[in-house]
């Protein structure tokens, strides 16, 4: 199924301005195929698992019909538990954030009915419930029904499987005649179809068909992760298996920016991808990855469409793909001509039900690893340079080195004792390389736990330390209350900034502009 860029389908300009809020760039199939049917007006039933973006599928649709002019429930929509029916409506206020008469109420057992019914009364288009407390409002008559021209059941066979079939019978029954109904199931059981038949008129069948795994020269494995230990977790995995090209995949546009700082920030060569580039600016990002000038790709599904790169050596993907399709196309990114690749997937919380559904579908184990450690990380570097030694090694023609060591011999060591003494050598480099980005913020004169850095403008360009606080604050993830001191002379500026935040801020701010100047930005020489 060839999926849709969200300009290609008839929506309006503020679901359009909410969907590219939220980051998204690209329908995915259930999203391509349901939208214009039930825009159409047609009963539709689609089979699709969790996290393939069907809730904007059903949702998108329904706001674009909603009557803002009619304070009363058009559109119901049925959920198996409080947690869904409280996903849902998170994500249709997002949806319908620039939609200013559009309301969304979840409604749940375990929370105030009187709540509930002070809502209800105030007027709502949207209503997104579990059956039993729907139930109950009908039965108080506190939800009013004559203006609800669609109902949607989210996850069907789930509630179907909870005991719900009766509950769900009578509130179909309640609607008016004639009604649209829309069914998202990831299953099919007889139970379905039988509702389909007695209440659906010629429904669109819409089935997600998922592409198979046809890479097994790849290695996979995944990680479990708080989002906040993402960041770390990376770095340590590049750090571990310094791969000579990797891409790094998020799901929005918003997540490869913030990313890319991030990563830059540690020193790390790496730019973005993502479809709010235009062509030049794809162009130039591209040909700086197939050159080596930046190693680490940051891109979304979209944008990394097309990369045909043999030496990507490692796929991570950092935020979990929204469809299993986009792993298969993900993690094929490397392991090209032959060659061998990496795959790792980080995984949050419930994420790792999605996780699931990839390895079904794919028909593959992905292996579980833990975090690596401070000292995981230098095994795995003696072992990755140890292998570089028996490729060279094989290969041959080292007359010249081997003299070099006869000599050492007969100094009385041993060959072991110098193979090791060239190994912590080569390992302390490394280490230090690591370091020397550091050592640069090590003596700029500021505050215990700061760094002092030096601005080309002054008091000639009429700065104020505001605008030096409010040039950084904006432009970087630092909020101005963290800025310290800042001292502003005729031509230039010192202002401190906390030394974690200090790579972030000089990538940022350099060759930037503060006032309207043009401004260079570098550590600060002591005081």
């Amino acid at each position: 199924m060839e999926k849709k860029k969200f300009e290609e389908l008839n929506i309006s300009n503020d679901i359009k301005r909410a969907v590219s809020d939220m980051g998204f760039e690209e329908a995915t199939p259930i999203q391509s195929q349901a939208i214009p049917h039930i825009l159409d007006g047609r009963d539709v039933i689609g089979q699709a698992q969790t996290g393939t973006g069907k809730t904007a599928a059903f949702g998108i649709p329904i706001l674009e019909m909603i009557d803002e002019r009619i304070n009363a429930p058009q559109a119901l929509v049925l959920c198996p538990t409080r947690e869904l029916a409280i996903q849902v409506s998170e994500e249709l206020k997002r949806l319908s954030k620039h939609m200013r008469g559009v309301r969304v109420l979840p409604i749940y057992g375990g929370q105030s009915i009187n709540r509930q019914i002070k809502a209800l009364k105030k007027g709502v288009q949207i209503v997104i419930g579990t059956p039993g407390r729907l139930m109950d409002h009908m039965r108080r008559r506190t939800l009013k029904l004559d203006n609800i021209n669609k109902i949607i059941l989210d996850e069907a066979d789930e509630m179907l499987n909870m005991g719900f079939r009766e509950d769900i019978e009578t509130i179909l029954k309640g609607l008016n005649n004639g009604i649209q109904t829309i069914f998202f199931s990831a299953t099919m059981p007889r139970a379905i179809l039988n509702l389909r038949k007695k209440y659906q008129k010629n429904p669109e069948l819409i089935k997600v068909v998922h592409k198979k795994l046809t890479v097994p020269s790849i290695e996979q494995a995944y990680f479990e992760v708080k989002k906040r230990d993402k960041l770390d977790v990376l770095s340590r995995l590049i750090d571990m298996y310094n791969p000579k090209l990797s891409i790094v995949f998020c799901n929005t546009r918003r997540q490869v920016d913030e990313l890319v700082i991030q990563l830059q920030a540690r020193g790390y060569f790496t730019d973005g991808l993502h479809g709010g580039l235009n062509q030049p600016q794809r162009d130039r990002v591209m040909g700086k990855f197939k050159n080596g000038t930046i190693e680490v790709l940051v891109a979304t599904d979209v944008a990394a469409r097309g990369i045909d790169i043999d030496d990507v050596e490692a796929v991570f993907n950092y935020d979990i793909p929204q469809d299993e399709e986009y792993y298969v196309h993900r993690i094929g990114r490397t392991g090209r001509a032959g060659r061998t690749g990496r795959a790792f997937t980080f995984v949050v919380g419930k994420e790792i039900y999605k996780l699931k559904d990839i390895q079904k579908y794919t028909k593959t184990k992905i292996k579980r690893r833990s975090v690596p450690s401070a000292s995981d990380v230098e095994e795995i570097k003696a072992n990755l340079y140890l292998e570089n030694v028996a490729e060279v090694l094989d290969a041959g023609k080292l007359s010249k080195e081997i003299k070099f060591i006869e000599n050492l011999v007969e100094d009385d060591y041993t060959a072991i004792d110098i193979a090791a003494a060239l190994l912590k050598l080569a390992l302390e480099d490394t280490a230090k390389e690591d370091t020397d980005l550091e050592d640069e913020f090590r003596n700029t004169g500021a505050e215990p736990g700061m760094v002092r850095l030096f601005v080309n403008i002054g008091k000639k360009q009429k700065i104020s330390p505001g605008d030096v606080v409010g040039a950084i604050a904006g432009e970087t993830n630092l909020p101005g209350s963290m800025i310290g001191l800042i001292d502003i002379y005729d031509r230039y500026t010192f202002v401190e900034v906390p030394r974690e935040h200090a790579r972030e801020v000089l990538n940022v701010m350099q060759n930037n502009r503060i006032k309207g100047n043009n401004i260079t930005m570098e550590p600060a020489n002591p005081r």
